[in-house]
Parts: structure tokens; sequence; C-alpha cells
């Protein structure tokens, strides 16, 4: 019987906006080419804020990626070439389906290394999509902070400046600021701007 192919691992990095996610994915990205590895980079076409075929960090470091619209798209668009493929890397995972998590699964069983990148939590401070789950059988997390833009803590948050509370408003500085537990106020009044909690 044929030997099965040696596990992959899946690496996760995490954090509010403006710590480096996308920064720290594209820096991997490239060492991986520097190493002669064949690399295949994906992104939700939800987030076209900097560039509609690259990932971007807000430090406008840039990698070439494909858009897809969601995780079937991703899968035609993957395994056609998968046999070329070392390393998959996928930002801005928490807009995608939980249907990212068995995709994950199967291509770290076939000897891949996959990246994803992504936000842990929702502009309301709870977990964001299928990042907490992806995190909970990633070989590695790793959770990057921001800095506080009212004390200059570390931030763990996403501040949204908006009275929406839509779930997804794409945007960077102007719409959101990276907050530290003491500074970040969910649920804003339209009045008062003070903390409101949700009904329970």
């Amino acid at each position: 019987m044929a030997d099965s192919p040696t596990p992959g691992v899946l690496e996760v990095i995490t954090g509010p906006m403006f710590s480096g996610k996308s920064e720290e994915l594209i820096r991997r990205l490239k060492r991986a080419r520097i190493a002669r590895r064949r690399v295949a980079c994906f992104k939700p076409d939800i987030d076209l804020r900097y560039h509609r075929t690259s990932i971007a960090s807000h430090s406008a470091q840039t990698h070439d990626a494909t858009t897809v619209a969601n995780v079937e798209d991703l899968r035609e668009a993957l395994y056609p070439q998968l046999d070329q493929i070392d390393l998959i890397g996928v930002d801005e995972v928490q807009f995608f389906s939980p249907a990212i998590i068995p995709l994950a699964v199967e291509l770290i069983a076939i000897g891949k290394r996959v990246i994803m990148a992504g936000l842990d939590t929702t502009f309301a401070g709870e977990p964001f999509g299928p990042v907490p789950n992806l995190m909970a059988i990633a070989d590695t997390v790793t959770k990057l902070a921001a800095v506080c833009m009212v004390c200059g803590a570390p931030a763990i948050h996403t501040q949204r400046l908006s009275h929406s509370r839509e779930l997804v408003v794409v945007g960077a500085s102007g719409l959101y600021e990276a907050r530290c537990r003491a500074h970040f106020h969910p649920f804003l009044d339209d009045q008062t701007s003070q903390l409101k909690l949700p009904k329970v």
C-alpha cells in the first residue's frame, strides 16, 4: 500500500485591524518564494479596498492574489493547479463561510502548508466567522496586537467609528480604529455616543 502523504500545517494569523495581519502573511509568502516554494494566494471579493488582484497591507505592501466570491470558487480555482502548489495563503478569511474549515483540513491532509489571516472578533467584540474554529485546529496561531489610537496601549479590538450595526462594513482608517480594552466601546448610542449594551 502506498505511503500516506506527510501532513501539512495550518498557520493562522489574527488580531484586530491595523495589527499587521496582511503584512505578516505577505512576509511569509515572500519568504516561501525565496525558498523556491510554489505559492498561491486568495482573498474574498468583498475586500477590494486597495487592489483587486493583490492582497495589501495598510503599509502598502502587496502580493499577487486571486479574488474569489466564496469557498466553492476558491476550491474551483485551487484544485486544478493543486499539484503545482506547495503553500496556500488566504487573506481576510473571516469573510468566508464555515466551509473554509473542511477545505483547510483537506489541504493539510494532502501535505499542503496553509496560512490564513483574518480578524478574530467583530466590531462588537464577538468571535468573527470561521476564524475561532480555524485557530482551534491550527498548528500555530500568531495573535497580533495593534496600538490603541486613544492611549497608545496594546490594542486587541477594532473600534467602528460609525453607528452602523451591520456585521460587515468594509473600510480602513476613518471608519475603524484599533482600541485597547479600556477604550473599546462596541455599541454607541446615536445621541450620546456613550456605551450602550445590547438588550438581552
